[in-house]
């Protein structure tokens, strides 16, 4: 089932970026993915709609929830990181404040690779984050606030 759900986000993906204008070979390149697989997609076929009720549900849970299910599914940081930025529709801002000690857990904890250190502070790019909360919970001294746009 796990490998069902996968094409089910794939097919996610794949919509939304025809949505955006990109050719099949396009997509078929930013999803790691044969064209032929895009065509099928795109077409309808090879694909069980149960799996895409299911890759749609996940996209409507909680950001933290979609990602370590999409991450745990995937086991790959790199497409996780596409298919979460294609797939949730959601914009967040995310600020780092003065209390920032430096101490880079915010950067291991960031499954999206949005976060690095500056001058031993956090810098968040709010661009790939995608609002799970994991850098604030985690953050000793609550100098990151994450807020829904």
């Amino acid at each position: 089932m796990p490998k069902h759900i996968v094409s089910g986000l794939k097919y996610l993906a794949t919509i939304e970026l025809k949505k955006k204008g990109l050719t099949q070979q396009k997509i078929a390149d930013e999803l790691e993915i044969d064209r032929s697989t895009v065509s099928h997609y795109l077409n309808g076929r090879n694909i069980s709609f149960h799996c895409i009720n299911v890759a749609e549900t996940m996209t409507q849970l909680s950001s933290k929830d979609f990602l370590i299910l999409t991450h745990s599914l995937f086991k790959n940081a790199e497409i996780t990181q596409k298919i979460i930025s294609i797939c949730q529709s959601k914009v967040f801002k995310a600020e780092v404040l003065d209390t920032c000690i430096g101490c880079g857990l915010c950067v291991d904890l960031c499954l999206m690779q949005a976060i690095n250190l500056e001058y031993l502070k956090a810098n968040i790019n709010s661009i790939k984050c995608c609002g799970c909360l994991l850098c604030q919970e985690g953050c000793p001294t609550n100098s990151i606030k994450v807020l829904e746009v």
